[in-house]
């Protein structure tokens, strides 16, 4: 197994003024190569500490992965850091320069002399391809370990990790089989619930268990080395039966996602609307592509289940839609959901108990539970369920 790291820079990284998601999406990625990361490191915005960490981490790493500091600024300090830390100078790749100036024409503009710095590189260093921006990667060996830097944009780290940097360990290293990982997510009950029920569970050798919980939803993922991939297999009908009607999704697909599968293989639009949820479903739906016919934020209003339903159906009859899908406002602890489909209109008063939740997590909560109630009629269910801490008080079908 060959030791991976990642070394993040910049202050605003290293004092928690942005969120390192490219840390956290390179972690994944990398698993799921069979190259789980061993260590990650962050540093700020100081060519000492740059130099120092290099050298240090260079006796210690295989394979290390410099994230950001390659920009046009003052600041970008990762390049000069790299060619100190081998004792050489910066070399100006001429190529990249050319070709840096040709994305500024295309789009009408003319490069800043600043821009130049990125086209230099630690002498010795291997030049990598950035196709989607103006900064470009460069790889270099120091003592034991085969450094590669790239710029902090995900849009163009993701690129450089997927289409430059595994095809070169690929070829330089012998990776391992990417491990094996079922998942699936469940919606409304709790992780100590689940794992009480599924701790019991024999499982393989090198196989574990594992929960993560994010507020409205908890994932249980299921990994082990690829050897072990028939017994895995054998062990997560377990898995799934211990999920239940709670279960909402296996993979990585996401809920969202795939009801706009769903509607799009059944041919059917949507309208919505919303009150307590604020467009939360809108901005979900509309990111996974499904077909929205329309949807509006309203104003909270006081309403009956009954007026909640013949509202959902008549907003589902005035727009030509297959399917209609309302959230009212929160009174008094309770709110109404209402489903109306070609067959009738189904709807659900509800009461939420857990009101020492912050406004956004509730509001997190009734969208995955009105997206819930919409799997469950695409898939055949009926459309109330379990959901913890959300209690169904009412519930009404009108045709």
């Amino acid at each position: 197994m060959i030791s991976v790291e990642m070394l993040s820079t910049g202050d605003e990284v290293l004092h928690g003024q942005i969120t390192d998601t490219n840390a956290a999406w390179l972690a994944n990625f990398f698993f799921e190569q069979g190259l789980p990361l061993t260590r990650r490191n962050t540093v700020g915005d100081s060519l000492k500490s740059l130099v120092n960490v290099l050298r240090e981490r260079s006796e210690h790493a295989d394979v290390l992965i410099v994230n950001g500091g390659l920009g046009p600024t003052s600041d970008d300090l990762s390049a000069l850091a790299a060619a100190t830390a081998k004792g050489e100078g910066l070399v100006l790749h001429e190529a990249w320069l050319t070709q840096m100036e040709r994305f500024f024409s295309d789009r009408g503009r003319v490069m800043a002399p600043s821009n130049r710095k990125q086209a230099e590189i630690p002498a010795s260093a291997e030049f990598i391809n950035n196709p989607v921006g103006t900064a470009c990667g460069f790889a270099v060996k120091l003592n034991r370990c085969l450094m590669f830097f790239t710029p902090g944009v995900p849009s163009e780290f993701k690129v450089m990790v997927e289409q430059e940097i595994m095809p070169r360990l690929r070829e330089r290293f012998t990776l391992p089989e990417p491990p094996i990982c079922l998942r699936l997510t469940t919606f409304g009950r709790s992780e100590s619930d689940l794992a009480q029920s599924l701790d019991p569970l024999e499982l393989p050798e090198g196989v574990s268990m594992g929960y993560r919980s994010s507020m409205p939803i908890i994932e249980l993922k299921l990994t082990g080395p690829a050897t072990q991939k028939a017994a895995m297999l054998a062990a997560w009908p377990e898995v799934q039966r211990v999920a239940g009607e709670n279960l909402i999704f296996e993979g990585t697909e996401g809920l969202p996602a795939q009801i706009a599968r769903h509607l799009q293989e059944r041919q059917l639009s949507l309208t919505l609307s919303e009150q307590f949820t604020g467009g939360l479903l809108a901005l979900q739906l509309s990111r996974a592509n499904a077909a929205l016919l329309a949807s509006e934020v309203v104003p909270s209003q006081e309403e009956t289940l009954a007026q909640t339903a013949h509202w959902t159906a008549d907003r589902r009859v005035n727009h030509f839609a297959g399917l209609a899908l309302a959230v009212t406002g929160l009174e008094d602890d309770h709110l109404n959901f209402a489903l109306a489909t070609p067959q009738g209109t189904h709807a659900l008063r509800v009461k939420m108990s857990a009101t020492r939740y912050s406004l956004p997590v509730r509001q997190e909560v009734c969208a995955m539970m009105a997206l819930n109630m919409l799997r469950r009629w695409l898939n055949g269910k009926d459309v109330a369920s379990d959901h913890g801490w959300i209690e169904v008080v009412d519930t009404l079908f009108i045709e």
